[in-house]
């Protein structure tokens, strides 16, 4: 079966680094298309990142400049690395994994991410 298994999140310091992964295993990982996305309590969950089969990468606005997605093929993975962390990004973070835009998603179970002094 399709499994998604984030690591990575952590308590940080406002101005620090965190970096997430994602392992995959069930899916053809480099034909797909895979996102990370964060949640609040009642909020609706966010695109944050997302990177095509052929690493063409998008970001969300509040993230852009800060964070970077990126995949390794060979090691079934996808890594979002966050820089300059600031309080708003608080979330649980999900990875995501799409066959193509509007095909169903698989999820992981989510990562933590507190940025906070």
């Amino acid at each position: 079966q399709v499994q998604l298994v984030e690591s990575g999140g952590d308590l940080v310091q406002p101005g620090g680094s965190l970096r997430l992964s994602c392992t995959t295993s069930g899916i053809n990982f480099s034909l797909y298309i895979m996102g990370w996305y964060r949640q609040v309590p009642g909020k609706q969950r966010e695109l944050v990142a997302s990177i095509t089969s052929g690493a063409g990468t998008k970001y969300t606005d509040s993230v852009k400049g800060r964070f970077t997605i990126s995949r390794d093929n060979a090691k079934n993975t996808v890594y979002l690395q966050m820089n300059s962390l600031k309080p708003e990004d608080t979330a649980v973070y999900y990875c995501s994994a799409q066959i193509s835009q509007y095909a169903q998603i698989y999820w992981g179970q989510g990562t933590q991410v507190t940025v906070s002094s």
